[in-house]
C-alpha cells in the first residue's frame, strides 16, 4: 500500500526546491527522480513511476528543481543543477533507506555526474540524451559510463524513436530497455501498435524489477 503523496521544500543555492513524496506504506528502498529542461514532475514517466512503484515497496520522490518552482521556463547551467541536487541530498538521506538517483533527461545526467559523491545506491537514466538532434558525434556517454564505474548499477531506458539517442546507438555495456515506437518524452503515435499505457507498463516493469533484484 501507498500513502497519499506529499511535499516538502528544501532550500538549495538556487531557492528552494520542491520533493513531492509518493511513500511506500513498508518501503525498503528510495527511488529519487529529477525532471528534464524542457518539463517537470509531472512527465508521464514520472508520473508512471510514482504511480506504481509504492505498492510495490518503493518510496518514490520526484524532484523538482528551482528554477520550476519559481514558474522560470529556461533551465540553469548543468553545474547549478547539480549543486541543487546535491543539496537536497540530505533530505532524501532522513527517509533511511538505500537511495537510488534518477530521473528523465537533463535530470538523468544530474544523476550520473553525482551519484558516486553522494552514493548512491544505484542509477536510473529514463531518455538518457546521447547527444544532440543530428550531432551523434556530441556523445554524452562518458557521463553513464563514470557513473557505472562509481555505483556499479546503472538502468536506461529509452524510446525507440527518441532523436537524443535510438537504444541502438548506445554500446553494449550501456543498451537500454527499448520502448517500442516512443519519442523522448515516452510519447507513441496513436496508429502504433502500443498504446501510452503499455508504453507506460514497458517501463514501470522494468525498472521495478531492476530495484527488486537489487534488493536482492
Amino acid at each position: 500500500m501507498a500513502s497519499e503523496p506529499t511535499a516538502s521544500q528544501v532550500p538549495t543555492p538556487a531557492g528552494p526546491a520542491r520533493i513531492h513524496w509518493h511513500r511506500a506504506a513498508s518501503a525498503r528502498t528510495l527511488l529519487a527522480l529529477g525532471h528534464g529542461a524542457g518539463g517537470g514532475v509531472e512527465a508521464r514517466d514520472l508520473r508512471a513511476l510514482a504511480e506504481s512503484l509504492p505498492a510495490r515497496g518503493v518510496t518514490v520522490a520526484l524532484v523538482e528543481q528551482p528554477w520550476r518552482v519559481a514558474g522560470r521556463k529556461v533551465a540553469p547551467a548543468p553545474k547549478t543543477l547539480d549543486s541543487c541536487w546535491r543539496a537536497l541530498w540530505p533530505a532524501l538521506e532522513r527517509e533511511q533507506l538505500p537511495i537510488t538517483a534518477g530521473g528523465r533527461s537533463a535530470g538523468a545526467r544530474v544523476a550520473c555526474r553525482t551519484a558516486g559523491e553522494l552514493g548512491a545506491r544505484a542509477v536510473l537514466a529514463l531518455s538518457f540524451p546521447l547527444h544532440p538532434p543530428g550531432r551523434p558525434e556530441k556523445s554524452r556517454i562518458e557521463e553513464l559510463t563514470a557513473a557505472r564505474k562509481a555505483v556499479g548499477e546503472v538502468l536506461v531506458v529509452q524510446g525507440a524513436r527518441d532523436p537524443f539517442g535510438r537504444p541502438e546507438e548506445f554500446p553494449a555495456r550501456e543498451r537500454p530497455v527499448a520502448v517500442p515506437f516512443a519519442d523522448h518524452g515516452f510519447a507513441v503515435p496513436k496508429k502504433a501498435d502500443l498504446s501510452e499505457d503499455d508504453a507506460m507498463a514497458v517501463i514501470t516493469e522494468a525498472v521495478a524489477g531492476w530495484l527488486e533484484r537489487q534488493r536482492a
